[in-house]
């Protein structure tokens, strides 16, 4: 039986992959789902929405950028906002104020959910969960629970599914 050889973090952070980026955790590649049309068109609309508040708001609304959410573990969310300060790092160590995921096809429930749980304990504000396959939203805070809408109370911000499904 085969051991996987640990990549040095400083490796992964200078390595740019040829298809999709890949997250890291503890010396080993994590690979993400390859997201689909629906993913791409539901990831489009939220970053048009929520850049929408860069007007009246210091939000910085950032897809696919690494975060180190622990020394040794490195999540790419589909779509991270920041408020009230931009980040400053290449890979920002501070959380962002909200986190969201996007459901692909090939996504394991059991990932997702360990990746959110793991938003929230680094002191993500907001971490949400979009399925445009179902059309369905999700929040999560002690657990998962689909909403009928993904509010941001401080921006007075809420997007209903048709905001985001067409």
């Amino acid at each position: 039986m085969g051991t996987k050889a640990a990549l040095p973090v400083e490796e992964y952070l200078h390595t740019a992959f040829p298809d999709l980026d890949k997250e890291y955790r503890d010396g080993v590649l994590v690979e993400r789902s390859l997201p689909d049309y629906l993913h791409s068109k539901t990831q489009r609309l939220l970053i048009v929405l929520l850049s929408a508040l860069e007007k009246t708001f210091p939000v910085f609304v950032c897809p696919e950028l690494r975060l180190q959410v622990r020394p040794g573990l490195y999540r790419i969310p589909d779509v991270a906002v920041f408020y009230p300060k931009e980040p400053q790092e290449r890979v920002p160590a501070t959380p962002p104020f909200v986190a969201i995921e996007i459901l692909s096809p090939d996504d394991r429930m059991t990932d997702v959910r360990n990746k959110l749980a793991e938003y929230r304990a680094w002191g993500v504000n907001y971490v949400w969960l979009v399925d445009p396959h179902s059309k369905r939203m999700y929040t999560c805070n002690e657990e998962l629970t689909e909403v009928s809408g993904l509010q941001i109370t401080e921006l007075g911000l809420e997007l209903k599914p048709a905001d985001i499904f067409e």
